[in-house]
């Protein structure tokens, strides 16, 4: 029986590395990374990966590539035609978007494109384009309720419109060509692995240097809140549809839409809350300071909330809670604290 072969865009990123790990100590499929190596994404990441998984090297190939530019017929030829596709290559940091927008929305934009051409080309191959996206393409909750699959896209700031671009883009693929498509929305993700300018990261870095870590607030809404999911949940998740569920096709001339799930966090945190979990579990004070952001940061939301029922009725669950996952990442960052160096 040949192996089912499955392509991960950005794999030297803070997910894609985790969604690598998963993947080659879950299955026995055939892995093929893509990065360009130029952004966030990381050798080292892939680097420790695979060196504690020496026995699967066999079946992980790995291709530097700029999907800002189209993957040439030479590189599709390389890669083979993969059975599943999780396309995770996107510039992700919002303070990058804020200053500046037209770069990553050309460039997401640009990614998509190229991705979904090399898509179309292969598509008489291709079992399931998975997109990940962003919660923050709805825009913001009031912190008691959440966006169930297809809420009206609202976004608040250049990053999270790009995210929306791509997620239009995908759709009108899977509509005129028949890329097979699911769209994928998740929540904050944090893990072993992560940049340093992420928060919880950035917090455990400086709540070790005993600086004032500044945490956003906004009035009377209070301080802003996440369903933070640690990278190894959501890739279970990824996995767990890849492998339960085949994409909705269109049927011509109906009003129908791709299959799209939410991957949601198993506990809402504010960031407050979330600084003080880190201080605790390294065993130092936490010392912060409140900054109303409304001002400075117009387009920065205070809460991101989505529905996750429609993937727990098909029985996913996060493997691992919450406080055992940043208790595990917290405990990672203490004994690699070079990982913690700004970058």
């Amino acid at each position: 029986m040949t192996k089912k072969r499955i392509l991960i865009t950005g794999v030297g990123g803070s997910a894609g590395c985790h969604v690598l790990r998963h993947l080659i100590v879950n299955t026995d499929w055939e892995v093929i990374g893509l990065d360009s190596f130029r952004h966030k994404g990381l050798t080292d990441r892939v680097y420790r990966v695979t060196k504690k998984h020496p026995a699967t090297l066999h079946r992980f190939k790995i291709f530097t590539h700029d999907l800002r530019a189209p993957i040439s017929d030479m590189l599709r030829r390389k890669m083979g035609a993969p059975d599943y596709i999780i396309n995770l290559a996107s510039v992700s940091d919002v303070d990058e978007s804020l200053l500046e927008p037209a770069d990553v929305i050309t460039g997401n934009t640009a990614i998509q494109v190229n991705m979904l051409e090399y898509a179309r080309k292969i598509s008489h191959d291709l079992k399931n384009f998975m997109q990940i996206s962003t919660d923050e393409v709805y825009g913001p909750t009031d912190g008691r309720t959440a966006h169930a699959e297809w809420d009206p896209i609202v976004p608040s700031n250049p990053y999270s419109a790009s995210k929306a671009c791509q997620e239009a883009v995908c759709i009108s693929y899977w509509r005129s060509y028949g890329v097979p498509l699911t769209l994928i929305n998740l929540m904050n993700m944090y893990g072993e692995l992560q940049s340093s300018a992420k928060f919880p990261a950035m917090v455990q870095r400086m709540v070790r240097a005993g600086e004032t870590v500044k945490i956003h607030h906004f009035g009377e809404k209070g301080h802003g809140s996440r369903f933070y999911i640690h990278s190894r949940n959501a890739a279970d998740a990824m996995v767990f549809l890849l492998q339960k569920r085949m994409p909705f096709k269109h049927v011509p001339g109906e009003v129908d839409k791709p299959d799209r799930y939410n991957v949601v966090g198993n506990k809402q945190v504010d960031n407050l809350t979330m600084a003080q979990m880190i201080a605790q579990y390294i065993g130092k004070p936490l010392k912060y300071e409140p900054v109303d952001c409304r001002k400075n940061r117009p387009g920065h939301d205070s809460h991101y909330g989505l529905d996750g029922a429609k993937l727990a009725a098909l029985g996913w669950e996060p493997p691992h809670s919450f406080e055992y996952s940043l208790k595990q990442t917290v405990e990672w960052y203490e004994r690699n604290p070079e990982w913690l160096d700004p970058k």
